[in-house]
């Protein structure tokens, strides 16, 4: 059975830090590109990074030069780097496993992702 669990968030100060860490069990982690997702109160879901089996990474627009992705499948576990957080990156965060090795066009896309996490709360004060 596949288990995926964030950990991790919190309340931070604009400016601030966090590091997410996503914990896998049950899967060969290699094999898979892992995202990270985010959805703030009242909005949809939305792709915020994604790292494939060799490592390519992908961000979007808002997040890029701020939060840094990586793995490490020894340990099966995937962070996100936050720096400089602002308000708006306040959002239940979720960490999911995709059914390629790789990160797709579509990697923004839920439809990629085959496991997900229940979610950590990263809330950012202004």
């Amino acid at each position: 059975q596949v288990q995926v669990v964030e950990s991790g968030g919190g309340l931070v100060q604009a400016g601030g830090s966090l590091r997410l860490s996503c914990t896998i069990s049950g899967l060969t982690t290699y094999e898979h590109a892992m995202g990270w997702f985010r959805q703030a109160p009242g909005k949809g879901r939305e792709g915020v990074s994604c790292i494939s089996w060799h490592e390519w990474t992908y961000y979007r627009d808002s997040v890029k030069g701020r939060f840094t992705i990586s793995r490490d499948d020894v340990k099966k576990i995937v962070w996100l780097q936050m720096n400089s957080l602002k308000p708006e990156d306040t959002a239940m965060y979720y960490c999911a496993a995709s059914r390629n090795d790789h990160c797709s066009a579509s990697w923004t896309s839920e439809d990629e992702y085959i496991h997900w996490g229940q979610g950590t709360q990263v809330t950012v004060s202004s």
